[in-house]
């Protein structure tokens, strides 16, 4: 088995497709943490299809999709955060809407692309094995954006994570704070997009996190937990869907669904003795 996989590791696309995985599960670890615990994994998703806009643009205007995807995931954060931020009642309708706006654009604009798009199902159900050198720079400098971010603003992004009104006593700049969040979130998607694509972004998003949350409460060790199981269910994942000839993002995300059942199944078991004993 041992060899199989380091043969497997001889093709670059192998070496690279492991990579993306890597860098994905730190963005996800870490982002994926303030979305469970503050529960805006509806808005996520809304990102994430919402950037298929960017992407048909793209396509149509002969751009990089994922110059795109990063324009039109970052202008729908933005939209979204300001929406949640400045709507109470009607939030989730709304941001419904802009999700099926910006598929419908995206779509519309792939219909008036002349030619074959042969890479398209690629941005929307993942392509770990196919991932470019190029877009590995691309993970790394979101990646590095990310860290310094949360390095710089952990305590105020703690802050409108766990109590908006405390944070606002304290003068943190909570809509501010919120709107870099949803950037954040943005920059996340993209990276996501090359991996599971996005139908499944949510998934892998929030799995690791939700793992990690059950059994932890320290934000830090749960964005660590959480992207070290980002880590092994992308590898996990990789190396199945190579040897047994699966798609890569659907496999990823089955392996990561799996241990998520897992992991309830253990919290259920762990309570139940608990309050029989």
């Amino acid at each position: 088995m041992i060899e199989a996989i380091l043969g497997a590791l001889q093709y670059d696309f192998m070496r690279n497709a492991l990579l993306a995985g890597l860098l994905v599960s730190i963005a996800c670890g870490i982002i994926g943490t303030y979305v469970v615990v503050k529960r805006i994994v509806f808005i996520s998703g809304g990102i994430a299809h919402a950037a298929y806009g960017g992407i048909g643009m793209s396509y149509f205007f002969g751009w990089n999709p994922v110059l795109g995807a990063i324009i039109f995931s970052l202008a729908s954060a933005f939209g979204m955060g300001f929406v949640q931020r400045k709507t109470k009642e009607r939030a989730d309708s709304i941001i419904g809407v802009m999700w099926a706006i910006g598929m419908a654009i995206g779509i519309i604009f792939l219909d008036l692309t002349p030619g074959y798009k042969a890479d398209l199902m690629s941005y929307l159900f993942g392509s770990i094995l196919a991932v470019p050198v190029t877009d590995l720079w691309v993970m790394l400098i979101m990646n590095l954006v990310i860290l310094l971010l949360v390095f710089l603003f952990y305590k105020e992004l703690l802050g409108i994570t766990f109590d908006e009104q405390y944070a606002l006593v304290l003068n943190v700049p909570v809509n501010w704070m919120y709107l870099l969040l949803m950037a954040m979130i943005g920059f996340s998607v993209v990276m996501l997009m090359r991996v599971v694509g996005l139908i499944m972004v949510i998934a892998l998003l929030t799995i690791p996190a939700s793992i990690g949350a059950m059994f932890l409460r320290d934000i830090k060790k749960i964005m660590l937990v959480a992207s070290l199981l980002g880590m092994i269910f992308t590898t996990l994942g990789l190396f199945s869907s190579y040897f047994l000839n699966l798609t890569s993002g659907a496999t990823i995300i089955l392996i990561a669904g799996l241990a998520y059942i897992i992991s309830l199944l253990i919290q259920f078991f762990r309570f139940r003795t608990k309050f029989s004993s």
